[in-house]
């Protein structure tokens, strides 16, 4: 199915400034459908103005649709429809006409034009299914004259509110629980759910004849005055939302301001109860919390050990002893560097290019000479559990180069290179570790070589990582290490509190 911007680019004459307004209009349409119990189709006239495009397509959640197949993309010649012309050509809602019948179903049709800054951009067809009409309830009656209330004001350019960005998924919707207010921001109206919730806050009456933003500011726990930050916003004076955390359970209130002809005449505000949400939200917060204390902890640990190992190799007289606990204490480094860098995330990611560059800076300190160090290209997030033992290969490969490639006083660097490629179902990570230093013995083979630090790297890489890795001489002078991970698709971590 095409989108509604490739809709409007390729048929229409509209603006980027009217379609940012069009996709305004139907974040926020899903009210206005429910509402109504009607479903809704956007209309927008074609560039040359003989036709119309449907570039969007709303159904109820509280009634029966009207149409079974999906509009979107569908063109109607001018003519066809006169109630889409009349609300184009006069910018003014139409209801006159006989209900269609649409596979035995009568369908009431009406036409509702938007406007913006005075122009008229496209008109929505407002479709309600009659086949199951009643005598309508105070809640119905209430629903349909709060969705023509809406109506007028799209047809007068008045809403949505171009201001106020609203996460539908979020935000209340009209079945979980709905007030009308009047002018003076007391109730008019309330649905069975909306006095449900404020029961759960602790109101023991009716809510109907009260002031709504003075009963929930009264209602909030407060140890001092009444919050009237608070009572103002809950009185619907300007489309806001709000939240109430009662002793049991927490409120969630989003307020519409009603201007059909310009002046308030009232407010809707559509409420959801968020408590086990909230709960939730909050144990996940203690989780991450925890997790971050551990990391914490595990980081400073790791350098006690390492501090204590320091020690131990200053009383060693042996200086093969002293090398081999030094080399311990940059293992032992290394991983705390990633355990410091998770304890500032919310999630189990690290962005492992700051990782890189602290083994670099920590490695190159044992350099035997002038020898410098540099990183090219993005590692990029990896997981906690390819970034650990990732961190202690770069740093056994790092000091193998700076302790065999180069001799006392040398001149020379090594760079660490990382490119990640492969498909999002594949992806792979690419790291060279290359030096410019005397280059590797005759008759080296990495696979058999005894050295430690090697046999941890082929450990690693082939175990824990599940990558391949070789040793080879560099293109012109020196030795080259190739490294290929598998990793996870990459994706921003999560900010750090």
């Amino acid at each position: 199915m095409p989108s509604m911007n490739d809709l409007v680019r390729q048929h229409t004459a509209l603006s980027e400034k009217d379609l940012e307004w069009l996709h305004l209009l139907v974040s926020e349409w899903q009210l206005l459908s429910d509402l109504s119990f009607a479903d809704l189709v956007l209309w927008v006239p074609t560039r040359d103005g003989t036709r119309y495009v449907s570039v969007a397509q709303m159904r109820p959640n509280t009634g029966p649709t009207s149409y079974q197949d999906d509009m979107v993309g569908h063109l109607v010649p001018r003519g066809r429809r006169p109630m889409l012309d009349v609300a184009h050509d006069e910018a003014r809602i139409v209801r006159e006409g006989d209900p269609e019948w649409r596979e035995e179903v009568p369908v009431r049709v009406e036409s509702i034009p938007v406007s913006r800054e005075g122009r008229v951009l496209g008109v929505i067809a407002r479709n309600t299914n009659l086949l199951t009409v009643r005598t309508p309830s105070r809640l119905e009656l209430t629903y349909l004259q709060s969705a023509s209330d809406l109506a007028q004001m799209i047809a007068a350019g008045a809403f949505p509110f171009p201001d106020q960005q609203v996460d539908m998924d979020a935000s209340p919707r009209v079945g979980d629980g709905l007030i009308r207010l009047d002018a003076d921001g007391f109730v008019q109206y309330a649905s069975p759910n909306a006095l449900s919730a404020y029961h759960r806050l602790g109101l023991a009456v009716d809510l109907v004849g009260h002031h709504l933003g003075r009963t929930t500011a009264e209602l909030a726990p407060s140890h001092g005055p009444v919050d009237e930050a608070l009572a103002k916003v809950a009185s619907g004076w300007a489309p806001r939302e709000f939240e109430v955390e009662g002793e049991e359970c927490v409120i969630q209130g989003r307020a519409i301001p009603l201007k059909p002809k310009g002046p308030r005449i009232g407010s809707l505000v559509l409420l959801r109860d968020v408590t086990e949400l909230r709960r939730r939200e909050r144990e996940l917060i203690t989780k991450d919390a925890t997790i971050r204390e551990i990391h914490h902890r595990v980081k400073n640990n790791l350098q006690t050990v390492a501090a204590l190992l320091r020690l131990q190799a200053r009383r060693i007289d042996s200086h093969t002893g002293r090398e081999a606990l030094e080399e311990a204490v940059r293992r032992v480094g290394s991983i705390a560097i990633v355990h410091e860098t998770l304890s500032q995330t919310l999630d189990e990611r690290v962005e492992f290019d700051e990782i890189a560059d602290r083994v670099l800076a920590m490695v190159a300190e044992i350099a035997p000479g002038k020898v410098t160090g540099r990183r090219a290209g993005r590692f990029g997030v990896l997981e906690a559990e390819i970034a650990t033992p990732l961190s202690m290969v770069l740093t056994e490969l790092l000091q193998n180069a700076l302790e065999h490639g180069f001799r006392t006083g040398e001149h020379g660097t090594v760079e660490v290179s990382a490119v990640r490629g492969g498909s999002p179902k594949e992806a792979r990570l690419l790291v060279t570790v290359q030096d410019d230093g005397v280059g590797l013995p005759d008759g080296f083979d990495p696979k058999r070589a005894g050295n430690l630090g090697l046999q941890i790297v082929r450990t690693l890489v082939e175990g824990e990582l599940n990558g391949t890795f070789d040793m080879v001489p560099a293109p012109e002078r020196g030795t080259q290490v190739l490294l290929d991970i598998p990793v996870r698709a990459e994706k921003p971590p999560l900010p750090s509190r």
